[in-house]
């Protein structure tokens, strides 16, 4: 069977791969590979990680955006972001499947705007989703230092509410946020975490009622970028 047709030269459709691997290229550690191979991104998206829970035809249409320079199917986000709330995890395949996402659609609907979503931690975006995704990781950031060895974060317990509705658990989470900082035992830790989150602050105003699901895919890219930059600071 034949699921689609394109007519196109090598040249095109190596230019039009390579842009899907610079859509999907994304801050990663270490130890991750630079390039993620179409098999590893979509298994990422499935059920306790296995092939066989992969949406049905999803392969095909992600492959079908890719060779078309198309946006990505939009049940490619809706999947990837419902495993990050399932799992609570925002790892490396699913930021960069979200990522590349989101930067598609926006730039096919204004090609004026080349890339929405940097690879890496983005200082300057204002976008709401984005500054609240970043927020999370700095409050969950400071727990996990004002109290070492902890075994379940807000992370956890909180990830799914903060980023669907964030008005009903980010007042909570900033009051908290106060008990942590005074535990710290570096006073130069404290005064920078204060900065940061008056920094991130200055962006966000009033906690939203609801995120939309491309607000909530910026903020599992915000959280994720965040926690990049946590860990390249500490790398430094």
């Amino acid at each position: 069977a034949v699921r689609f047709w394109i007519s196109s030269t090598v040249g095109e459709m190596a230019s039009l791969v390579q842009k899907h691997f610079v859509d999907t290229r994304v801050a990663h550690g270490p130890r991750d590979p630079d390039v993620l191979s179409l098999f590893r991104l979509l298994v990422s998206t499935a059920v306790q990680g296995k092939a066989e829970n992969i949406p049905p035809h999803l392969g095909g249409e992600v492959m079908r955006s890719i060779l078309g320079g198309l946006p990505y199917p939009e049940m490619l986000l809706q999947a990837t972001i419902r495993r990050v709330r399932a799992e609570r995890e925002v790892s490396y395949p699913r930021a960069a499947l979200i990522k590349a996402c989101i930067n598609r659609r926006t730039r096919y609907q204004d090609p004026t705007i080349q890339e929405e979503l940097k690879m890496a931690l983005d200082e300057s975006n204002t976008n709401t989703g984005y500054r609240l995704g970043r927020l999370f990781a700095t409050l969950e950031k400071i727990q996990q230092e004002a109290n070492p060895g902890i075994n379940a974060t807000i992370r956890d317990r909180f990830y799914g509410a903060a980023s669907g509705t964030p008005v009903t658990v980010f007042g909570n989470l900033m009051r908290l946020k106060n008990h942590h900082l005074a535990k710290l035992e570096h006073e130069g830790r404290r005064i920078f975490f204060e900065r940061l989150l008056g920094q991130i602050m200055e962006g966000i105003g009033d906690f939203p009622a609801h995120l939309a699901l491309a607000d909530q895919g910026r903020f599992a890219i915000g959280y994720y970028h965040q926690m990049q930059g946590f860990y390249a600071r500490k790398g430094e």
